[in-house]
């Protein structure tokens, strides 16, 4: 590359605002977070849609006959040697593709954090999208970001694994969708949601946009996926990396968030209890007669979206039990109510864990 042509990406890109403060719009892109653990077991009669790495989820879609696999965390990853990514291994393989059958991954971005894109208006904004993928199957897969607010709008693109067992790098651009329909209202619901198809029956293939936006269509679903060998072959594998979406037609580099900041991030979606001694959250104080019912606020780190649905598991109890009390409880905390137990003007102590989950 000459440097005139140097200078002149690097000016598209400043022009873009891809340089300086935060660029990627996908959150735990790196795959760093997991507050629910590092292994998920799917299957067709048992999970078929669930999170395990903070933000992305894992579905099945219509009705597959024989279809379980692992959702996992794993210590993998392109670049660093202690580096994370999301993997996918099929335990038992999907006989036959039924017509409505999905497997996919999807990430959903809250609706008043795309707001800068400006869709719907004539100025809407051209965005990249990058992720490092390793498959033991070849073969061309497709991706897809869907708009569910108002009318319903889809653009879909198609990359392809050359080498199997072999990390590569995937980038495409989208542009702005300025349709008078593409607008994303400004509230806490969800706005965009990336999807990764390894999956797909009839019913949700066929369609697509490969180059702009179109109103949605079931045929468009999981359009240009070529294989669902993935779900058909035992054992086989698919892993994602270093996802990044970001404003602009140029892909930067990956951008590395402290653990801390892309931990307070997930917590807006899903929160669990803070370890205390043997990782359980305690409660301990002198109570009066049990006549009384205490109250108590567990704060979150973080406010949620909306007010999460909490739960509340109990680990131990002496002379006193607590379990949710929804009207005190909020996007910031979770209220507790104690129910009579035990002896009067004594030591009560509860041990419980608990989850808040406010997820799109």
């Amino acid at each position: 590359m000459t440097k005139a042509a140097e200078l002149a990406k690097m000016g598209e890109v400043l022009t873009n605002s891809q340089i300086g403060g935060r660029r990627n719009i996908i959150i735990n892109g790196g795959m760093q977070v997991a507050q629910r653990g590092t292994s998920l077991a799917m299957a067709h009669d048992g999970n078929t849609g669930n999170y395990l790495i903070d933000r992305f989820q894992c579905l099945f879609g219509g009705s597959p006959s024989s279809l379980d696999g692992t959702f996992a965390q794993v210590d993998d990853h392109p670049l660093s040697a202690n580096g994370k990514s999301l993997k996918w291994t099929t335990g038992t393989a999907e006989s036959a593709i039924a017509s409505d059958e999905l497997l996919f991954f999807t990430q959903k971005v809250e609706a008043q954090n795309l707001q800068h894109l400006q869709f719907g208006n004539s100025n809407a904004l051209a965005t990249s999208l990058s992720f490092y993928v390793k498959s033991s199957v070849t073969g061309t897969f497709s991706i897809s970001l869907r708009k569910d607010d108002t009318t319903r709008r889809i653009s879909n693109r198609t990359y392809t694994i050359n080498s199997a067992n072999t990390w590569e790098k995937k980038t495409f651009t989208f542009t702005g969708d300025t349709d008078s329909g593409a607008g994303i209202l400004n509230d806490n619901g969800e706005g965009i949601r990336i999807m990764w198809h390894l999956m797909a029956g009839s019913d949700y293939l066929g369609g697509g946009n490969f180059s702009s936006w179109k109103d949605y269509a079931t045929n468009d679903f999981a359009a240009g996926l070529a294989t669902n060998a993935i779900a058909t072959t035992a054992s086989a594998t698919w892993q994602l990396a270093d996802c990044q979406w970001e404003v602009g037609s140029q892909v930067t580099p990956f951008e590395h968030r402290s653990f801390v900041e892309e931990l307070a991030l997930c917590q807006r979606y899903f929160e669990t209890d803070d370890s205390e001694g043997a990782s359980n959250y305690r409660i301990s104080f002198n109570k009066g007669t049990t006549s009384e019912s205490y109250y108590f606020a567990i704060d979150y780190a973080v406010t949620k979206r909306t007010n999460p649905t909490a739960t509340l598991t109990q680990v131990y109890s002496d002379n006193i039990v607590f379990s949710t009390h929804s009207g005190s409880s909020g996007p910031g905390h979770m209220g507790l109510v104690s129910t009579a137990s035990g002896s009067t003007d004594t030591r009560a102590l509860f041990e419980c864990t608990w989850t808040a989950d406010a997820e799109l």
